[in-house]
């Protein structure tokens, strides 16, 4: 597995968007100039859904600060389009990230425990924050569903970076 570290420069992903075209992680959209990308883990998991129900609760926070949210998995389009429609996702929305993508986002990777969970392998919990320089500003990889930050403080978080010009922590390397 790759590692992705704060403060690389984040690896640009091109995914098949919801409702058409393409979504660029790793490029702010919508006249913002930050971006955090959310993987989650597909339809199957009620975690991921009750998670980007909160997201949709607080986007607006992020926008304000100058931060364009997508989400991402690695289910194809029928799961995708099932789990924005049941829970409302209004974010774009991203889907078919292969294995070698989430590999190269340092993501664990699971496989699934039978074919009614899914039918693919699928990339566990991840937040990346990318800043205005297309640096990993904050990063959160988690290897089960279970642990994810809350949001609120995250955007609490977020705005305060750029409030005051708070550099990308986590760097020294000793």
């Amino acid at each position: 597995m790759q590692t992705l570290q704060a403060g690389d420069t984040f690896p640009k992903q091109q995914v098949h968007m919801l409702g058409g075209g393409t979504l660029m992680l790793g490029q702010p959209g919508g006249g913002h100039d930050w971006q955090m990308v959310v993987v989650y883990r597909g339809l199957h998991c009620p975690l991921c859904k009750k998670y980007m129900g909160k997201l949709e609760t607080v986007n607006d926070r992020f926008h304000a600060q100058g931060v364009d949210v997508v989400a991402v998995s690695g289910d194809p389009e029928e799961k995708a389009r099932a789990f924005v429609d049941e829970v409302g996702v209004t974010v774009p929305v991203g889907y078919g990230l292969d294995t070698g993508q989430m590999r190269a986002l340092g993501l664990y990777i699971s496989q699934p425990r039978s074919p009614q969970e899914t039918d693919r392998p699928f990339p566990e919990p991840g937040i990346f924050v990318i800043n205005d320089r297309g640096q990993v500003q904050i990063i959160d990889i988690s290897n089960a569903p279970f642990a994810r930050p809350d949001l609120e403080t995250l955007a609490g978080g977020v705005q305060f970076i750029r409030a005051n010009d708070y550099p990308v922590r986590g760097t020294w390397a000793g």
